[in-house]
């Protein structure tokens, strides 16, 4: 997910970026059919107006100083070809970083993503520390002029989120979480009234990390450090060839933050509070 690098360069990453983390098997659960809705065993908001699918944005700014940090792991449907030709959409340094810093996290990973590295999806999803949530199956727009993203079709939506929530279950995740971050944070009415069958909290951010391409991992961090506020949730990514300076930004940022007072929790906390 992003917006401009500060918006666009994160932008571009939504639509190369891809990501990942790190591995241990497990067994494989089966497949819920296509038709099943998500899972429900976390907090969720109620349903905006007109019962659309809500929006989370930030938490309180209030109630603590807390801060959500998240990562996109972006695999498009068409990108199993430079997988395969070796392309890193992995970054099992940055997942290990974040064990070895005991930092809760939670993981918007597309169906596509689960399916081409099943190890890791298990691991993350298996991890008490972090919690798996949905970014789309292919990692298309659901939006028109999205970053120049393929588009999905509005009778193709709840079917492209359930699509995913299946790849995690064949995966072994074992409990995805019940919230959607849209591919390029980009949506509209329809799009929320397409989703709403679905049962999902849609989580966008209030800080771009811009880390999506980025070289140089201190404008990342500082960009981090300043946009950060009680509340606030971070959008990053672990993919180790759209996203090289991650891990280096993670290790710089949460010290800092620390430092500062900040307590680390995934998204789930944040709108359960």
């Amino acid at each position: 997910m992003i917006t401009l690098v500060r918006r666009v360069t994160a932008a571009c990453a939504l639509s190369a970026a891809l990501t990942a983390c790190a591995a241990t098997p497990q067994p494989v659960r089966p497949a819920p059919s296509a038709t099943t809705t998500a899972p429900s065993a976390a907090p969720t908001l109620a349903p905006g107006p007109g019962g659309l699918t809500p929006v989370f944005k930030n938490g309180s700014r209030t109630h603590g100083r807390t801060v959500a940090l998240t990562f996109d792991a972006d695999m498009t449907a068409d990108q199993g070809a430079r997988a395969a030709a070796g392309e890193h959409f992995d970054n099992p340094g940055l997942i290990a970083a974040l064990r070895a810093l005991k930092v809760p996290a939670t993981v918007f990973m597309t169906g596509r993503w689960a399916e081409q590295y099943p190890e890791q999806a298990r691991s993350l999803g298996r991890d008490p520390l972090f919690e798996v949530a949905n970014h789309s199956y292919s990692h298309y727009a659901f939006t028109d002029d999205c970053y120049g993203l393929p588009t999905v079709s509005g009778d193709r939506m709840r079917a492209d989120v359930e699509r995913a929530y299946a790849a995690f279950r064949r995966a072994g995740v074992p409990d995805a979480r019940p919230y959607f971050r849209f591919p390029g944070g980009c949506y509209d009415r329809r799009a929320l009234k397409a989703l709403t069958p679905v049962g999902v909290t849609a989580v966008q951010w209030d800080v771009v990390s811009g880390d999506a391409f980025a070289t140089d991992a201190e404008a990342v961090t500082r960009q981090v450090l300043e946009g950060v506020r009680p509340g606030s949730v971070v959008v990053m990514h672990c993919t180790r060839s759209a996203a090289p300076t991650t891990e280096r930004v993670v290790r710089a940022v949460v010290p800092e933050l620390r430092e500062r007072g900040f307590r680390f929790v995934k998204v789930s906390e944040l709108i359960g509070s």
